[in-house]
């Protein structure tokens, strides 16, 4: 008897499958200059990259365009199988959300980029090659809609806490002139410091 009340406790404190647990990008949602990156099982010809226009449609083969912002990625994923079925047999699709970002300025490989919507400021500049070594990561600026939504944010923020959507402009500017060239200043300083310690030596 015992023995079956500690069997019972035991299961009971297990941790719930893994399968139970809910999928974080399940809860993402799409908006216009976002990207989908559809996968359909033995399908290439229906799979791909599509972009979001501006009214919050993509344009899907066979399908045509379907309105997908604001649609929390199962819910579209599970319209999107229930659409292809009528075409395809038992389909098996995978959707990957991605965000449209650039990344210009003082980096190693500035250009436009497809990252994780979880991307933050700081992961985007990763995926540029990080600042160049005149570039600063206290001198950042985002820029959305043509305005100004971050400007050196680093100085008070860190920069793995702030989110980018698609669209942004990430712009990395240069360190200050006298941060670049610390060591010829520095070295320029102990030699007139020398030359004068020397004259007045004589």
């Amino acid at each position: 008897m015992l023995r079956l009340i500690f069997l019972a406790l035991l299961l009971a404190a297990l941790p719930a499958p893994a399968a139970a647990q809910a999928n974080p990008s399940d809860a993402v949602t799409l908006q216009p200059g976002d990207v989908i990156r559809v996968l359909i099982w033995r399908e290439e010809d229906l799979s791909g990259e599509f972009l979001v226009d501006e009214t919050g449609a993509v344009t899907l083969p066979l399908l045509g365009e379907r309105k997908v912002n604001g649609t929390p990625m199962r819910q579209l994923r599970d319209q999107l199988i229930a659409a292809y079925r009528e075409q395809l047999r038992n389909p098996s699709i995978t959707i990957v959300p991605l965000r449209r970002i650039n990344v210009l300025g003082e980096v190693n490989q500035p250009g436009l980029y497809l990252a994780d919507p979880t991307i933050t400021l700081a992961g985007a500049i990763g995926l540029a090659g990080g600042t160049s070594p005149a570039g600063s990561m206290e001198r950042v600026r985002i820029l959305r809609g043509g305005q100004v939504v971050q400007n050196r944010p680093g100085a008070a923020v860190a920069l793995n806490t702030i989110d980018v959507r698609s669209g942004d402009q990430i712009v990395v500017g240069s360190r200050s002139w006298l941060s670049r060239n610390a060591p010829y200043v520095v070295s320029t300083a102990l030699s007139v410091t020398t030359l004068l310690i020397t004259l007045a030596s004589r």
